[in-house]
């Protein structure tokens, strides 16, 4: 049996003294929904004390101004030092240098040796408290604490859910392009603390996160055949879910983790199948003489998107859970391909190919407003954090030795480069740890 997240009950979140949420007239927030967003002006003071304090804070600054959303002000513009985050600020000096929000906070060393960071947002211009927690864990998760700060930080001023306190799986690539090898790796969101978790010479593709555990699928060539792997990320510990000589890739979990779904190659076709984890029987979802594969299941598991090539070349199809209604939804130039579906259930991104070029897009399900937020020499495998507004991809760039992977909002305004050791492909991002 594939054991829970070891994290879990590491980090206990209390609600901390008064003011959690303020007033209605205060100021500070941010509109997500309205496009290219102007970035918000705050200021994140080093959390007292010592040095872990000011990495704490450091690591909260950086998770938000990665999101594009946020312009941490340079220290050097501070005014007031602070010295005591539990007292009120002196809010003119922080209106001067146009600090619209302010984060204080502390950390401090329990007597049982857990560590408890606390942190203070704050509406400069209104003058108040928006909201205060503190947090207790062991030191050795101190970075843990500063995504879970940076994510309350985001919630509160965007009224979203945050994305920070998660991590990805992908595929690590090394050596020469000729013998390549390839290992699944594991990393934070923002690709600190990255470890492999295979070491064998098998090769490994397509890992995809449970939506409510921290386990995987991915794919394994093990001798001739292929199988589809289960694997606890902390652990590493596998479960072979089922040997399948004829498996094209991509399986993924069901929204219950209760199923896996997955192509299955016979005869010349490719169709899709699903895999109940218990009984560990499969049942057919589709019969084409095309090849249907990459299929993703709707948040509330009702229904799956897949790309088929029936029509000619690669499109989109959604259908119900159990095969029904299968209706082609990409009618744009090109072929399109690695359908997902929003956690959010409102979008689908894809992989479009077209004039010589791969681009991520996003379309509703129905097919309509297809909108393509990057375009590039060869971008691939979009994968959804899991509040739905944020994308990662890989790219492999002309003349470069090997693909990396890059982030990108709704926007298209926001793409960044995750820097990784080595070459990286294939990413799926988890949900939120518990």
């Amino acid at each position: 049996m594939l054991k829970r997240n070891p994290f879990r009950f590491l980090v206990a979140l209390m609600a901390m003294v008064t003011l959690m949420t303020a007033p209605a007239q205060a100021r500070v927030e941010i509109n997500i929904n309205k496009g290219n967003v102007e970035p918000l002006p705050i200021a994140i003071t080093d959390f007292l004390q010592g040095e872990l304090g000011q990495k704490i804070s450091d690591v909260v600054a950086a998770d938000l101004k990665r999101s594009g959303l946020f312009a941490p002000i340079a220290k050097t513009a501070f005014i007031e030092k602070i010295t005591n985050p539990d007292a009120a600020p002196r809010f003119e000096d922080w209106k001067v240098i146009n600090a619209q929000a302010l984060v204080t906070g502390r950390v401090t060393q329990e007597g049982d040796g857990r560590l408890k960071a606390e942190f203070r947002l704050w509406d400069s211009f209104a003058g108040q408290q928006m909201a205060g927690q503190q947090f207790f864990t062991q030191p050795e998760n101190w970075r843990r604490v500063a995504h879970i700060i940076a994510d309350a930080i985001y919630e509160q001023i965007t009224g979203e859910k945050g994305y920070f306190d998660t991590r990805v799986v992908y595929v690590m690539e090394s050596g020469p392009k000729t013998a390549r090898k390839r290992q699944l790796a594991i990393m934070d969101q923002d690709g600190a603390n990255a470890r492999g978790i295979t070491n064998s010479n098998d090769i490994v593709l397509t890992p995809r996160f449970s939506p409510n555990k921290q386990e995987i699928t991915y794919m394994s060539f093990e001798g001739n055949e292929r199988a589809s792997i289960c694997c606890s990320s902390e652990t590493g510990q596998r479960e072979v879910v089922g040997n399948f000589p004829g498996m094209t890739f991509a399986p993924r979990f069901s929204p219950d983790g209760q199923r896996v779904i997955m192509s299955l190659q016979q005869d010349g076709n490719a169709n899709i199948y699903t895999m109940d984890l218990r009984s560990r029987t499969t049942t057919r979802l589709t019969s084409t003489a095309a090849i249907d594969t990459s299929p993703s299941y709707s948040p509330d598991g009702s229904q799956i998107v897949f790309e088929s090539d029936r029509g000619g070349r690669q499109q989109l199809y959604v259908m119900s859970s159990g095969g029904g209604g299968q209706n082609r939804i990409s009618f744009g130039d090109g072929s399109y391909s690695t359908p997902v579906w929003s956690p959010r259930g409102d979008l689908i991104a894809f992989t479009k190919q077209s004039g010589g070029k791969f681009s991520i897009g996003v379309m509703k399900p129905d097919g309509s407003g297809e909108r393509i937020l990057t375009t590039g020499f060869h971008n691939e495998g979009p994968t959804w954090a899991p509040n739905g507004r944020v994308l990662m991809f890989f790219r492999q760039n002309a003349g470069a030795g090997g693909p990396q992977l890059y982030s990108i909002d709704l926007t298209g305004y926001n793409e960044q480069l995750v820097q990784t050791k080595g070459f990286a492909s294939d990413p799926a991002w988890s949900p939120l740890l518990e």
